[in-house]
């Protein structure tokens, strides 16, 4: 009998097909539904093998299901959807799926900083909407980017690859993480500083912190209220980081400025949540690392990592 591999999403044909000589792989049949807890609890049940996406939750009913899961192969950088602990108790292997990301989504972040900061999308829909009848001195008129100060909560790959197209656009780097970056510090000329003042200092605040126990909740109305009125928040970590309820007021009455989301606590993001009825709010369906290329290498990751422990071998990319 072949080893068993579910996938959760339906891929790209590229990827599978090396996958099917070697392996029985059943595959969900759609790209953008998220397969029924159901069918994903009786899939588990039976395969050697997982391959999901952020927005699967691998808990500790799915670990304990699947009795003969060797390995559960995760398509992205983040892991806050596995149980780690559990499958730690199960002795099932987790990875994910780093380093081949980081430009392309530091490429995101820094295009949704530059259309919240500029309105493009608003404007955008003004046009299409028949809404520009004129020019006015005025009209559609946001923040520089260019010689502003940007603050990047998260120093890791990411969060200096956006550091360094800031400062292409000769920003002021000011970042805060767990570990000082002294090297990157002495090359580029970004500035450490601790979380309030960067808050209090910085004209665009990037979050870009792993999703942690320690990390929900990190921008609240406390901090918040530490930013400049002119501020533009940008998120494109993970949901839950930022308190939505916090940010929503926090938009309302002028607390700061904008924000650009990539991210959100619930996804995809109800048509009820409250920010999407803000004009100043610039909103993505969590496309961070969302360019061909990209995607097909963190495919090809997950496949490698999936292929090695069904061979006996270590994977690659292993968090636990």
């Amino acid at each position: 009998m072949k080893p068993i591999i579910f996938i959760t999403r339906k891929l790209d044909n590229r990827v599978v097909a090396p996958l099917q000589e070697k392996f029985n792989v059943r595959m969900w049949e759609s790209e953008s539904e998220s397969v029924p807890r159901a069918v994903l609890l009786k899939e588990v049940a039976e395969v050697d093998a997982l391959w999901t996406v952020v927005s699967d939750s691998v808990d500790r009913e799915l670990l304990e299901t699947g009795k003969k899961l060797k390995i559960v192969a995760n398509m992205a950088v983040g892991y806050n959807n596995v149980d780690l602990d559990a499958a730690r108790e199960h002795g099932v292997f987790v990875t994910n799926t780093p380093g081949v990301l980081t430009e392309t989504t530091a490429d995101l972040a820094f295009a949704l900083l530059l259309a919240t900061a500029r309105k493009l999308i608003f404007a955008e829909s003004e046009v299409r909407k028949g809404n520009w009848n004129s020019w006015s001195p005025m009209q559609y008129t946001g923040m520089d980017v260019s010689g502003a100060t940007i603050g990047i909560i998260g120093m890791g790959r990411i969060g200096e690859a956006v550091a360094r197209r800031a400062k292409g656009f000769d920003m002021r780097v000011l970042y805060n993480n767990r570990n000082r970056k002294r090297e990157a510090e002495a090359e580029h000329g970004f500035e450490f500083m601790e979380l309030d003042r960067l808050l209090a200092e910085a004209d665009f605040v990037v979050t870009l912190a792993p999703h942690t126990p320690e990390t929900v909740g990190l921008i609240s109305a406390r901090e918040l209220g530490l930013m400049k009125s002119t501020a533009v928040l940008i998120n494109v970590s993970r949901g839950g980081i930022v308190d939505e309820t916090d940010l929503y007021e926090a938009l309302k009455d002028g607390t700061i400025w904008a924000a650009g989301l990539d991210v959100f606590e619930t996804e995809p993001v109800p048509l009820d949540n409250p920010l999407l009825t803000l004009p100043n709010v610039t909103v993505l369906p969590h496309i961070g690392s969302a360019s061909i290329k990209t995607r097909l290498a963190m495919m090809n990751l997950n496949a490698q990592a999936i292929t090695a422990v069904l061979e006996g071998r270590e994977p690659e990319n292993r968090i636990v």
